[in-house]
């Protein structure tokens, strides 16, 4: 029996699980991007609607889980995009989560990440909290390997600066 939309249940059933499979990875994904969960939340639903729309293409995809990252990562760049995001609402610290080992380090890493210019935030990202290799966050993010190694070197940097501030000096 199909349901609405001529899609089968058997093809609804293999997106639900997929999806369950992956949604912890996919949220932390999103919110260390952004540093809002709420934000990375609305992005991550938004990419599975899209991704849900299109599931019989997707799912015969080879690496469907980079098909998602990818997703992800084009929805993150286009809301940066968008003059209503620059609009900061408040300084509050994000809600502490279950996953999150140490909440000060969290926050600390996190704020400081969120400083980061995003091209060289989703490079850090996708490399060392998605464990992606070089060539793999490459294809992600549709750039040559060159430029991953580059903008890794001037996130670390960034980030570096940002978490210790002290002149090389002292």
């Amino acid at each position: 029996m199909e349901t609405s939309g001529g899609r089968g249940a058997r093809a609804d059933a293999e997106f639900t699980d997929f999806v369950a499979a992956r949604m912890a990875q996919w949220r932390r994904t999103a919110y260390l991007m952004c540093g809002d969960w709420d934000r990375g939340d609305d992005i991550l639903q938004r990419v599975l609607t899209e991704l849900y729309r299109n599931w019989s293409r997707a799912r015969r995809a080879e690496y469907p889980d980079a098909l998602v990252r990818t997703m992800l990562l084009r929805r993150l760049l286009d809301e940066r995009r968008l003059r209503w995001t620059r609009v900061v609402l408040g300084a509050a610290l994000p809600e502490r989560h279950a996953d999150q080992v140490d909440p000060t380090d969290r926050i600390t890493l996190v704020g400081a990440l969120r400083q980061v210019p995003p091209r060289q935030r989703a490079v850090l990202v996708l490399r060392y909290f998605q464990d992606l290799s070089v060539e793999e966050t490459a294809k992600a993010l549709g750039c040559t390997t060159g430029t991953v190694k580059s903008q890794t070197a001037k996130g670390l940097n960034t980030l570096r600066a940002l978490l210790d501030p002290a002149p090389a000096g002292r």
